[in-house]
């Protein structure tokens, strides 16, 4: 999938299509959600239909459904290369102060 050519409206309804999957492959209802995770009703009928989610509700979602593991795939944590570890090991020696004659 192209996210880049899409806009923000048609990846937040991209989202809401797939959490609304992930609910209904799972048998839960919006109402039991709901119950899950504090949210109402009516907030995760928008969601799922792309009408805007803020950054809480849908953890609060993915963590309702079991799923809150994938946001590892969504920013994945960047380690540092052996080799930058060299270079930042070396950047933060200090120098000894020289001497003044």
């Amino acid at each position: 999938m192209d996210w880049y050519s899409m806009t923000n409206t048609r990846i937040e309804a991209e989202i809401g299509e797939r959490l609304k999957n992930v609910r209904l492959q799972y048998n839960i209802s919006q109402s039991d959600l709901a119950k899950r995770t504090g949210l109402s009703r009516v907030s995760i009928s928008k969601i799922e239909r792309g009408l805007g989610v803020n950054l809480s509700s849908l953890i609060e979602i993915m963590r309702g459904l079991k799923v809150l593991e994938n946001i590892e795939l969504l920013i994945p944590e960047q380690e540092v290369s052996p080799i930058e570890m060299i270079r930042l090991k070396n950047k933060t020696k200090k120098k000894r102060a020289s001497t003044k004659k």
